[in-house]
This record gives C-alpha cells, sequence and structure tokens, in this order.
C-alpha cells in the first residue's frame, strides 16, 4: 500500500514538472512563429498551417500517403506524399472530375458548397491504392490505382443514399473486406458491412451497427496482431474527443470504448486522423485540428502515440491515462529533406501543378497554358449570378497557410479584356475580397471588392497588371497594385479572411463577364511565398 501510493505520487510529481515544461513551450492558438521541421531533429506543430481537413494516412514501405477532403474544389482529395510524416509535398488527386458526384458540382451550376467530398480514407491492398470517401448527399464512392500519382479509375458509388460520412475500408488477413461508416442522419449509428472481392460493393445483408453515440465519426479500422480495433471520434461535454474501441472478433462484442486524448478546446479539438507505424516500430497520429470557424481553416499536426494497456494513447500521457497533444517531438524518420507544399507558378508546364484547384468543376474550354506559351489564358463568361464571384466559373484557387509571413503576386496581361469583365486576385471563404481590373467599354479601371462592394480606382492604361497581398498569422490581407512591378501601392482597406463552407480561406484567380461570353486575360506568373521551414543551401 505504502509503495503503491510513493508511486502514484512520484508519477504525479513527474507529469506535473513535464506539463509546467510544455507550457512554456505552447504557443497561442494560431501564434505560431515557427512551424513544422526545425532542421535539428525536432518537429513543431503545426507540420501544416493550412486547410488539410479530414485527414487519413498510412505508409507503404519507406513512404507515407495522406489524403484530406476537397469538399466543392476540382480536382478532388488531394493526396499528399512524405517521406518522415513532417514534410509534406502534393503528389495527385483521386477525382479529376467532381461533376461525377453530382451535377451540381459543375460550372454551370455551382450549387454544393460545404458538400462534395467530405473525409474518407486511403489503403494500400492486393498491390493497389484504395481510396473512399462520402459526399452527404450522394453517398459512399471509391476508387482505386495502381499508383498513388495515378491515373484513378472512375468512381463507383457504393451507396447511393443521403445521411452518409466518415467512412473507410478494411481488409482482413484473408482478404476479406470490410467497410465502416456513420450514418449521421439517423443518430450518428456507425455501420459495418463486408464487401465484395473487388471493393466496389457492399453486401448488405452483413450489415451491423457496432456503436453510436452522440456525433460518433472519423471512422477507421485497424487489425494489431490479433486485436481488431474501431477508431472514431464523439463529443463529450460540447467537445470533440478521440475514443476506440477494440475486440478479438471485427463483429465485436468490443470493449471499451477507450478515450485517447482530451478535447483541447484550446487546440481546436484535434481529433481526426490516421494512426500509422514507422518502419522502426514507433506509432504516430497525424492529425487535423477540427473544430472549424478558423480563418486557416483544419490545420494539420503530428502526435507521438503511447501504447498504454494495449490502447494507443495519442500524445503525452497524463494520470487519467487519456492523451494531450505535444508541440514539439522527435521526427519520426531522420534525415530527410525540408520539403514544403508547393505553392507559386510561373504557368510554362503543359499541364497544372497539384497545389491548384478550381472552384468547383471548371469549363475546360475557357482555360488553357498553350494558347500563349508561358502563360495561363483564362477566357471570361457569364457567372451565374452577376457580381458574384462565388457564382463565377473557372476561378483557380490553392490553400492559404497561416504562418508569420505571406505574400502573393500575380502579374496579368489586359490586353485582351471586353466589356464587362472583371479579373484579379482574391481571397475567399464565407464571403470574398479580390482586386483586379474591370473593363467599362474600352476603359479599363482598378477595382477592390468586398462581396460586391466596390471601390473604384485609377483608369489602367498599359496591358500589364500587377496584384499582390500580404497578411500575418492574423488572416488581415492588405491588397497592392503595381503598373510596372517595382511600385506597389495599397488599395482598399484590410480583409480578414473568414471560414466558410467547411473550409478555411482561399487564394484564387478570378475572370468573368457579366454581360457576354467574351474577353480574355493572360496570367504571367503566380508568386507565392510563406514563411515556414526552408530547404538548406
Amino acid at each position: 500500500m505504502f509503495k503503491s501510493l510513493v508511486k502514484t505520487i512520484l508519477f504525479c510529481l513527474v507529469f506535473t514538472q513535464k506539463v509546467r515544461a510544455q507550457k512554456a513551450d505552447v504557443p497561442k492558438w494560431g501564434d505560431w512563429q515557427t512551424w513544422g521541421d526545425q532542421g535539428n531533429g525536432t518537429y513543431r506543430n503545426p507540420i501544416l498551417p493550412g486547410d488539410y481537413s479530414d485527414i487519413d494516412c498510412i505508409r507503404v514501405g519507406d513512404d507515407y500517403y495522406a489524403v484530406s477532403s476537397t469538399f466543392h474544389y476540382s480536382p478532388g482529395f488531394i493526396i499528399l506524399h512524405s517521406k518522415d510524416m513532417v514534410n509534406w509535398k502534393i503528389l495527385s488527386h483521386a477525382v479529376n472530375d467532381i461533376s461525377a458526384i453530382a451535377s451540381e458540382m459543375n460550372w454551370d451550376k455551382m450549387d454544393r458548397y460545404g458538400r462534395g467530398i467530405w473525409a474518407g480514407a486511403i489503403r494500400y491492398h492486393d498491390n493497389k491504392f484504395w481510396i473512399y470517401f462520402g459526399d452527404p448527399d450522394m453517398g459512399y464512392f471509391m476508387t482505386t490505382a495502381k499508383k498513388a500519382e495515378g491515373p484513378w479509375e472512375p468512381l463507383t458509388n457504393i451507396l447511393p443514399e443521403k445521411g452518409w460520412d466518415d467512412c473507410c475500408p478494411f481488409w482482413d488477413d484473408d482478404g476479406q473486406g470490410y467497410f465502416i461508416g456513420t450514418n449521421f442522419a439517423d443518430g450518428y449509428k456507425i455501420h459495418l458491412w463486408k464487401m465484395t472481392p473487388d471493393g466496389k460493393k457492399l453486401i448488405k445483408e452483413s450489415d451491423k451497427v457496432i456503436y453510436s453515440t452522440k456525433g460518433s465519426e472519423a471512422n477507421k479500422l485497424f487489425k494489431i496482431k490479433d486485436t481488431y480495433y474501431h477508431f472514431f471520434s464523439e463529443v463529450k461535454s460540447g467537445a470533440r474527443v478521440v475514443m476506440m474501441e477494440r475486440s478479438k472478433n471485427i463483429w465485436g462484442p468490443y470493449e471499451g470504448p477507450k478515450q485517447l486524448s482530451h478535447a483541447q478546446k484550446q487546440f481546436n479539438e484535434p481529433n481526426q486522423g490516421g494512426i500509422v507505424q514507422t518502419k522502426k516500430g514507433d506509432w504516430y497520429f497525424l492529425t487535423h485540428h477540427g473544430s472549424g470557424g478558423d480563418w486557416s481553416g483544419r490545420i494539420m499536426s503530428l502526435i507521438p502515440v503511447n501504447w498504454v494497456d494495449g490502447w494507443p494513447i495519442l500524445g503525452e500521457v497524463g494520470p487519467d491515462k487519456i492523451g494531450t497533444m505535444p508541440w514539439t517531438a522527435k521526427k519520426p524518420v531522420m534525415g530527410k529533406e525540408i520539403v514544403t507544399p508547393q505553392s507559386s507558378d510561373e504557368f510554362d508546364k503543359p499541364t497544372l501543378p497539384q497545389q491548384w484547384e478550381w472552384n468547383y468543376q471548371p469549363r475546360n474550354d475557357k482555360w488553357s497554358l498553350t494558347e500563349r506559351k508561358g502563360w495561363l489564358r483564362l477566357h471570361a463568361f457569364k457567372p451565374i449570378i452577376q457580381n458574384d464571384l462565388l457564382k463565377a466559373g473557372n476561378t483557380l484557387t490553392q490553400r492559404s497557410m497561416r504562418t508569420k509571413s505571406n505574400e502573393v503576386i500575380i502579374k496579368l496581361d489586359l490586353k485582351g479584356m471586353a466589356d464587362g469583365q472583371k479579373a484579379g486576385l482574391t481571397h475567399f471563404g464565407r464571403s470574398y475580397s479580390a482586386i483586379g481590373a474591370i473593363c467599362d467599354g474600352t476603359t479599363k479601371k482598378l477595382e477592390f471588392n468586398v462581396k460586391g462592394t466596390s471601390t473604384i480606382g485609377p483608369v489602367l492604361t498599359g496591358n500589364n497588371l500587377w496584384l499582390k497581398s500580404t497578411w500575418g498569422l492574423d488572416g488581415l490581407s492588405q491588397y497592392y497594385y503595381s503598373t510596372d512591378g517595382k511600385k506597389y501601392i495599397s488599395f482598399g482597406g484590410p480583409y480578414q479572411m473568414a471560414w466558410g463552407s467547411y473550409r478555411g480561406d482561399r487564394l484564387g484567380v478570378y475572370n468573368y463577364n457579366n454581360k457576354a461570353e467574351a474577353g480574355y486575360i493572360d496570367v504571367d506568373f503566380f508568386c507565392y511565398d510563406y514563411a515556414g521551414p526552408k530547404k538548406k543551401k
């Protein structure tokens, strides 16, 4: 009794010291001066301060692959690659045509903000990559490829029903495939099915509900040795926590559930992701911070896993045997070069690089990388709603990063503009702001626009126009323009970037014509630089 008491006191003292040390190194949410690979064998969370929501991760040999939901952006379901789970580059997308999910996701309808490609999973089985995801209105979809770079097969709708989300496939040692997902429309019931050998159909008669509670979703299935682990999140006391149940039989009964991490509302609730084992045998949890409402979206962190009593506790283990995320840790794999997601583009390749995603499925006959070599040409056509950038097709976008200094500059050639046309640089989320050129008759002028409210600037007498946006950790954008590429003049007031439709702020190049299908602009370059880890010279 006395020895047990002494052990408990010592444990609490050590834990208290660790907590004090961690608190000294914990930033206020959003105020991270550094992130990712620190260049000294450690990393600092977040590892990606951009909107990589609903993350999942696997390891295949020495390579790590992660996928993230993309909602109404195309191409959809982004795939990332890493050699160490800290340094990531954008590898590909699994869905080239998101209108295959629903016609409302095409440029002529644009009626699925916040819908489209929700959370899913990536797995490697039978020498192929498999991806499954859900659309809340259209059901579950899957695709497969021999290489993560693609090409990916056309989508197969395996459950064409409304009200499902957060799915994951699983293949047992005997090759039998299973599928798990949440019916959020029916009290967040989590269902388990067998799949046909090709992974393209659910065996309906095998359907079994294995769990249900408030908000239970974020499903993953794992088998470790002879035990099946069902990973999920749920809502406790108004916040999301990570949970797990386990069984010797995939159908149950399941032991638990066990809480793996605290809600950590002060850290925007890290709660959805993938648990991955390194080649050395260490375990990590790649997660998004999922409470939302943040202009930067649901950013990505990496949390070491500590196994306690056969449960994978996420982060530092407290006296209650529940985890709290650390902000710094040793890299899972040493010696790999510093890599950050691609951003800038000279438009000198025959295809768009993978960092680009259109706002909805684009009108492919209205953009080109070949009509003028080394430039992106965007032809203008009418928006669905006049003067509404969020209803204008062919807006080319990428994620806005949350770092201490960010700058994007684009150069436009305006000589092809026609009466009624508007084109330029935008930030958008719940609302939007934009700086660009408008063409009235034959006169071109500068315009600053915030959700349809315009401030008109000087007449533009030349054809070349440089546009710039800068922002910091606070997400306040300031626009500038230049007519010579050297002297930049601020124009318009600061714009607070915003969360909207489950997405953080997006950068974009827009182009539309309120009056006719006429006019075009040429984009020479998109130069986007943000503060963060850099390759050693």
